[in-house]
């Protein structure tokens, strides 16, 4: 189970609303309140904008992601769809440590990324989840972008020390070129999912959404969570135990 997921798990048990990603479809005839993953590249071809204009929906939310350019159109084809929309425009997540394709390194001791020195603001996706219940549950929250991010940007070689002094042992970042990277992945993802994650690596980590955003305390009020916070709870649970 992906960040995205487990986010939209979270979404379901905080409400007890129905979620849908949009690669589940929208089967259900009753369903008013939708919430759409961040899994969007080639949305433009795909048929759930129509899916949501004919079941007349009363609200869709729509997890984006931050300087992706297939993220920006699923954005724009949400916003010419007819049906009332918000934009929750998220960072990197801190979960990719714990529950994505980073805890292995982690437990290993080691990350090693095609990433060099670029600040990154990483966001708990507990408040993102925050962010989508709040939209999906109250109508002032329509039309509206939040761009979401923690509130201080690290590198991946300041997260991860963060990491491990919150964990109590050593773990270390190690930058490595988009080949080697590619390499080690092979036997464990297909070649599409390494192109992706190459094109977030070198494409999306190149600077441009190393700004903090406010979006958290737009929508809900508050500072979004700081990433030691995250570190310390999650180091808590045990996970992080090689």
């Amino acid at each position: 189970m992906n960040s995205s997921d487990l986010l939209g798990k979270a979404v379901g048990i905080k409400k007890n609303l129905k979620v849908c990603d949009l690669t589940l479809g929208l089967a259900q005839d009753s369903l008013k309140l939708v919430f759409l993953g961040a899994q969007v590249t080639g949305i433009e071809q795909n048929p759930w904008v129509f899916a949501l204009v004919e079941n007349a929906l009363e609200r869709v939310v729509l997890l984006s992601g931050r300087g992706e350019p297939g993220a920006q159109r699923a954005e724009a084809a949400l916003q010419q769809s007819g049906v009332p929309w918000t934009i929750v425009r998220a960072s990197w997540f801190d979960q990719n440590f714990s529950e994505g394709y980073l805890l292995d390194g982690v437990l290993a001791g080691e990350i090693a990324l095609p990433v060099g020195a670029v600040p990154e603001p990483f966001i708990d996706a507990d408040d993102i989840a925050e962010v989508v219940i709040a939209a999906l549950t109250n109508r002032r929250h329509a039309g509206k972008v939040y761009e979401v991010t923690g509130h201080r940007a690290l590198t991946f070689a300041q997260a991860v020390a963060e990491i491990a002094s919150a964990a109590g042992r050593p773990v270390n970042y190690r930058q490595i070129g988009s080949e080697e990277f590619a390499d080690g992945m092979r036997p464990h993802v297909p070649e599409e999912y390494i192109a992706l994650l190459l094109d977030l690596f070198t494409v999306v980590l190149d600077g441009r959404n190393s700004d903090v955003a406010h979006g958290v305390e737009q929508a809900l009020g508050r500072p979004a969570r700081d990433f030691a916070d995250y570190a310390r709870r999650t180091a808590a649970t045990g996970v992080w135990r090689a």
